[in-house]
């Protein structure tokens, strides 16, 4: 099972917003095959381990670290592949919670008559995946809050300057945390301050969608983002409908979605259900400090990735990372651990520590 752990990681960045899995065959003490599921739309890791075993499969036990689907997605259901192949014993390490498998995998199998045993290196899986369990449970996409800042919090001096707080190895570090997810989002403030391409790194070949909480649309229809609109999805999400700049935008190719309000901005819970329900599963939330300070007040986030500069900008007039509401009491902080609270381990299997990189969850949501 800990090989089959090692294989999923193969599929890093390429498979979201399907799970990562790995697979092994094994017979007689000793590994017949292997595989994993290397990229979205491609095969599962089953179906892979299967093939290569071919007549060996017989008999054999296969190791896997999310149950096998039964339902037909963009590959076919792997477990009815697995009980034709001869398998005698599957060992799965976690259920998929995911209602369109949702146990129906391990009864099909013990329907078949196979050996099915769960929950060898439970904990090690629910980690592994935890971007994708998180929002097969819930009705919003896993989502990362993500900050470059001094120690004493500033992401920029008080006349506005921020260019560059961190490193350039931290500012690509978290660039490439990017690939991990399905899309990035920022605030349109960010957007008409800054005017990101917010891309991930040239080597993701998924589909990558950028985000613009932009009550107002006044994102320009001569931005990077809508200028580019068309080689990466682009969403405007808006609390207001302006036609004329809707049109603008449109023409370029972004997808604009006006919704739900609230107090003159976009609702966050509209705006995360609505991605989920488009097959955005994980989000990167990259600033600005208005729109991180929502996400922090609403409690509307599972994990925080902060890249911490060695500098102290001091003063009181800099601009703290988390903007929002003030708080009047301490109770009303979000207490945050390094350990997960889907798994109870702590950092992140897909995400190399390094110095300056913090990563927390929140203790109770």
């Amino acid at each position: 099972m800990r090989r089959a752990l090692e294989l999923a990681l193969g599929g890093a960045g390429e498979t979201s917003p399907n799970p990562l899995v790995g697979c092994v065959v094994a017979r007689g003490g000793r590994v017949v095959s292997e595989g994993f599921h290397a990229r979205l739309g491609g095969p599962h890791a089953e179906a892979v381990a299967l093939a290569r075993a071919g007549r060996a499969a017989r008999g054999a036990t296969l190791y896997v670290n999310l149950e096998p689907c039964a339902h037909v997605g963009r590959q076919p259901p792997c477990a009815p592949r697995v009980a034709e192949a001869g398998i005698r014993r599957v060992v799965v390490a976690t259920r998929d919670p995911n209602p369109k498998v949702a146990g129906r995998g391990l009864r099909h199998l013990r329907s078949r008559g196979l050996a099915v045993e769960t929950g060898a290196l439970r904990r090690e899986a629910l980690h592994l995946n935890q971007r994708f369990l998180s929002a097969a449970r819930g009705e919003r996409p896993f989502v990362v809050l993500k900050a470059g800042l001094t120690l004493d919090g500033r992401i920029a001096t008080r006349a506005g300057e921020s260019r560059w707080i961190t490193s350039r190895d931290q500012r690509r570090r978290a660039r490439g945390l990017r690939r991990l997810h399905d899309a990035v989002a920022v605030g349109v403030g960010t957007a008409l301050a800054d005017d990101p391409l917010l891309l991930p790194e040239p080597s993701v070949r998924r589909p990558f969608h950028r985000i613009v909480f932009d009550s107002r649309l006044r994102l320009p229809p001569g931005s990077r983002l809508a200028r580019t609109a068309r080689r990466s999805p682009v969403w405007v999400l808006a609390a207001r409908d302006v036609p004329s700049r809707r049109r603008a935008l449109e023409a370029r190719g972004v997808n604009v979605v006006v919704g739900r309000g609230s107090g003159g901005r976009v609702s966050l819970g509209w705006a995360l259900a609505a991605l989920r329900e488009a097959g955005i599963w994980s989000l990167m939330v990259e600033g600005g400090a208005e729109l991180l300070g929502a996400f922090l007040a609403e409690r509307s986030f599972d994990q925080v990735a902060l890249f911490r500069a060695p500098l102290l900008l001091g003063g009181r007039g800099g601009l703290a990372a988390f903007g929002g509401p003030d708080p009047r009491r301490l109770a009303e902080a979000v207490g945050l651990s390094t350990m997960s609270p889907l798994s109870g381990l702590t950092g992140d299997p897909l995400i190399e520590p390094s110095p300056g990189l913090e990563l927390w969850y929140p203790e109770r949501i």
